[in-house]
C-alpha cells in the first residue's frame, strides 16, 4: 500500500495541477468579498451529491417524525428563506433558479446548514433555546445561504482531496470521482464533520449580513444573535483553539459592517 501510494503521488500531483481551477464563485456585493478559490471538484458533481445527501437527511428526519414537526417554526423559516433567496442574485445571478429546499429538524442542537445548491435545514433548538426573532433567524439563514453561494463545501472537499491526492486525486480529477468516491457521503461528511475555516466563516458572516439587509431585515439582528450564541456557549474554547472566529470577534466584525449595509435595509424597508 505504501509503495503504491508513492508511485501514484507524482502522477496524481500532475493531474491535480491540470484539473484544479481558480474560480470566482460570487460577485463582491456591497461588502466586497472577492477572494478567488481553488477548486478540484466540479460544481455539478458537488450539487448532485448534495441533493442526494440532503434527501437522505430529510428521509431520516421524516422517519423519526422530526421533520417540520413544529409547523409554526417551519412556516417562519420558509417565509424568511423566501425573502432571502431572491436577493442572492446580487452575488450569484444563477442562485435564484436553484432547486431550493427549506426544512426544519426537531432537535435540541443549536445549528443550521445549507448544502450546495440551496438545501437548507434549520434545527429547532436554535430558534427555541435562543428565542430568535425573525430578523435573527434571517441572520442565521442568510449566513448559511452565503456558505452555499460561495461554494464553501466544494472548496473544503477540494482541499481535503488535495491533501489526500496520492490516494484519491486521480479518481477525482479524471472524472471517475463518483465511481471511486461516494460524493453524497463526502458532502454529508464535510457538512457535519469538517468545520468551515475562519476565512469561510468570515465570508459567510458578511455576505449573510448583506443578504438580510437587502431582504428587509435589520442587520443589527446579526449582532444580537451572536450575543445570544456567546451566552449559550459559555466555557467554549478560545479563538486560537478553534477554526471558527470567537463570538466576540464575530460581533465586533459585524458591528463594524452594519453601517455599510444599513442603507440597503432602509431602502428595502421603504419599498
Amino acid at each position: 500500500m505504501i509503495t503504491k501510494s508513492l508511485l501514484v503521488a507524482p502522477a496524481a500531483g500532475l493531474i491535480f495541477l491540470m484539473g484544479c481551477s481558480t474560480v470566482q464563485t460570487t460577485k463582491p456585493g456591497t461588502v466586497g468579498v472577492d477572494r478567488k478559490q481553488q477548486m478540484l471538484v466540479s460544481e455539478e458533481d458537488v450539487e448532485k451529491g448534495a441533493a442526494q445527501a440532503y434527501a437522505q437527511e430529510v428521509k431520516k428526519a421524516k422517519q423519526a417524525g422530526k421533520l417540520n414537526s413544529d409547523r409554526e417554526l417551519a412556516a417562519r423559516v420558509r417565509n424568511i428563506a423566501q425573502r432571502l433567496i431572491p436577493v442572492t442574485r446580487v452575488f450569484r445571478p444563477d442562485a435564484a433558479q436553484w432547486k431550493w429546499k427549506v426544512n426544519t429538524l426537531e432537535t435540541k442542537e443549536l445549528n443550521a446548514y445549507a448544502m450546495p445548491g440551496g438545501k437548507i435545514m434549520v434545527y429547532s433548538g436554535l430558534a427555541d433555546k435562543l428565542k430568535l426573532t425573525d430578523a435573527e433567524l434571517a441572520a442565521v439563514i442568510g449566513h448559511e445561504i452565503a456558505h452555499a453561494l460561495r461554494e464553501h463545501t466544494r472548496e473544503r472537499m477540494s482541499r481535503a482531496y488535495a491533501q489526500q491526492i496520492a490516494l484519491a486525486g486521480v479518481a477525482v480529477v479524471t472524472g471517475a470521482g463518483e465511481q471511486a468516491l461516494n460524493i453524497a457521503n463526502t458532502v454529508a461528511a464535510v457538512t457535519f464533520q469538517l468545520p468551515h475555516s475562519r476565512e469561510q466563516e468570515a465570508e459567510a458572516d458578511v455576505i449573510g449580513l448583506e443578504l438580510m439587509a437587502r431582504a428587509g431585515y435589520d442587520p443589527n439582528a446579526a449582532v444580537s444573535v451572536w450575543k445570544k450564541m456567546m451566552s449559550a456557549a459559555q466555557g467554549a474554547p478560545p479563538e486560537f483553539l478553534s477554526t471558527h472566529p470567537a463570538p466576540q470577534t464575530r460581533i465586533e466584525g459585524l458591528q463594524s459592517l452594519v453601517p455599510k449595509v444599513m442603507p440597503l435595509y432602509q431602502k428595502s424597508a421603504r419599498s
